[in-house]
């Protein structure tokens, strides 16, 4: 694509159909001119409400009649086109196992077949189609399924969320990633919208699609495989046990079994393979009607071509240094139990590919710090976690319902209602004062208020905060040197969320990727070009 293009602007009323024709009169050539002309990136600008815009960036080539306008139309551009990387074919009798079918595990699979090697893929859940009547069934009767639920299962934690695919390194290996979804299902545009995401209906088939695609190139996927051990010889992986009986030997374990796996983090400290606690952060999930998120952000209701509208929101106290901001904000989604340990509630947000709901939910957390953490060790974050789990479960009477409050009550302020929310498998309405740390109550109070003067009309009476939000990463970080090893374990590899190197889908994506081109470098070293992507 020699020629970008950049700021062209259409209004959300026009059709896309029209963009050929906006950019040569732009350029003053002939339509016939642009070849090969597709978006590239597209975005809503926003800023001068309800005069709203859509932002496109596009690419071209044309018969060399625009190469002597470059530089006399700042949005013009030429782009060297780069020579396609192929990946090394690779002969090794080297056994490789991946534990755990998120998009770390998903992606390092995917990545590891494009130089014709083959893995075993564990999974302690379901294939995604069982697991899909498993989270249904907790959603609606209040019955939990340790093994595959929200968090495990096929497809990990992201398969029940709103899909997003935004990474904010812009790494190079998100093209890669995004033409991999598309080819098994995801919907073209993700390819270039400033916010893509794929929605969690359409995410469980590119999902299942990828799974027969691993199985058609010999891959073994095993589902209700726990990891239960891992057999170390002489400071080498030599094995896996799982489910405490069967033994899977292995040479490469890449370990990305996510941010819930409490269980493994436990056999890793065991093992004393080496661990670091790491901050996170915890905090409620918000809900308001959609139809009001729009106004605050379109200046009125929805205009026909505009996406459900998000926001981002951050405020930071310079006294205590603590911070309160959205994370994982779900526009037209749904507020559903996220959890999967018996005896606590977790929140998590969900949207559809379509984002049709009438409610828009997003988390709003604070900071919590290793020095919040109970007690001392790498697994102190996961108490601290699990503690507030319980409280929730408590405070929610049982069943799984969720403690929720209007948000006028809960910032203390008249006017509060019923609370209303999408919430599954349901709440119980009770003051939030004890159901997180004080400095969280108190640092998402100001906060809030803050949100309030950025956003007329978040506080409100039609808003709903249900508790509690903590899984927004993990509390562990498991360690590993520049290639991605375990500097305690040969072969072993911590990748994604769960070893606390990524957070969300891209870049645990990203993570996978980059381990399987590390052992694939390990298993090539004799050969005369390196594996793509390094």
């Amino acid at each position: 694509m020699p020629f970008i293009y950049r700021n062209l602007s259409l209004t959300p009323q026009d059709r896309e159909e029209t963009l050929p024709v906006l950019l040569a009169a732009k350029l003053s050539v002939p339509q016939a001119c642009l070849r090969d002309l597709r978006i590239i990136r597209k975005g809503i600008d926003a800023r001068k409400k309800p005069h709203i815009k859509v932002i496109y960036t596009l690419s071209f080539s044309d018969d060399n009649s625009i190469r002597a306008r470059l530089g006399t139309d700042p949005s013009l551009e030429w782009q060297d086109e780069s020579a396609p990387v192929s990946t090394a074919q690779i002969q090794s009798t080297k056994r490789i196992v991946i534990v755990g079918s998120g998009p770390a595990g998903l992606m390092a699979a995917l990545r590891l077949a494009e130089y014709g090697l083959t893995a075993t893929i564990i999974e302690r859940g379901e294939p995604v189609e069982k697991r899909a009547l498993s989270v249904q069934r907790f959603w609606k009767e209040g019955l939990l399924d340790p093994e595959s639920n929200v968090q495990f299962g096929e497809g990990g934690a992201g398969t029940f969320s709103d899909g997003k695919l935004t990474c904010r390194s812009k790494d190079p290996l998100a093209p890669w990633i995004l033409e991999k979804l598309v080819a098994y299902g995801a919907q073209s545009e993700i390819r270039y919208l400033a916010k893509p995401h794929i929605g969690t209906d359409r995410l469980r088939t590119v999902i299942s699609e990828i799974r027969r695609s691993l199985l058609e190139k010999n891959f073994s996927i095993r589902f209700g495989c726990r990891m239960t051990d891992i057999c170390i010889n002489d400071g080498c992986v030599e094995a896996v046990i799982v489910n405490n009986s069967e033994e899977i030997a292995c040479d490469h374990l890449i370990l990305a079994s996510g941010h819930s796996a409490r269980d493994t983090f436990e056999l890793l400290e065991r093992l004393n393979v080496p661990l670091q606690r790491k901050p996170f952060a915890m905090g409620f999930r918000v809900e308001h009607p959609q139809e009001l998120i729009n106004r605050i952000q379109y200046g009125n209701q929805k205009q026909p071509g505009l996406p459900a509208a998000d926001y981002a929101v951050t405020w930071n106290n310079t006294t205590s240094g603590r911070s309160a901001y959205s994370f994982c904000m779900c526009p037209g989604g749904v507020v559903v139990g996220g959890a999967s340990e018996a005896g606590g509630v977790v929140t998590n947000g969900m949207s559809g590919q379509m984002r049709n709901s009438p409610y828009a939910n997003s988390a709003l957390v604070v900071n919590v710090r290793e020095e919040d953490f109970y007690g001392a060790g790498p697994l102190a974050g996961v108490r601290l976690q699990r503690h507030w789990e319980q409280r929730a479960f408590e405070l929610g009477g049982g069943g799984y319902l969720a403690p929720a409050q209007n948000l006028l009550g809960f910032l203390r302020l008249p006017g509060k209602a019923a609370a209303r929310t999408s919430y599954r498998p349901g709440i119980h309405e009770t003051e939030l004062d004890t159901v997180l740390p004080q400095f969280i109550i108190d640092t998402l109070r100001e906060g809030i208020v803050d949100f309030g003067r950025k956003l007329k009309g978040f506080v409100t009476a039609e808003a709903t905060l249900i508790g509690i939000e903590s899984r927004t990463s993990s509390p562990v970080r498991v360690l590993r040197d520049s290639s991605y090893e375990s500097p305690g374990v040969k072969g072993l590899y911590p990748a994604g969320e769960g070893a606390g190197y990524a957070g969300g889908i891209m870049s645990s994506a990203v993570d996978g990727i980059r381990i399987a081109d590390s052992i694939a470098v390990r298993l090539s070293a004799k050969s005369h070009f390196p594996p793509a992507g390094l």
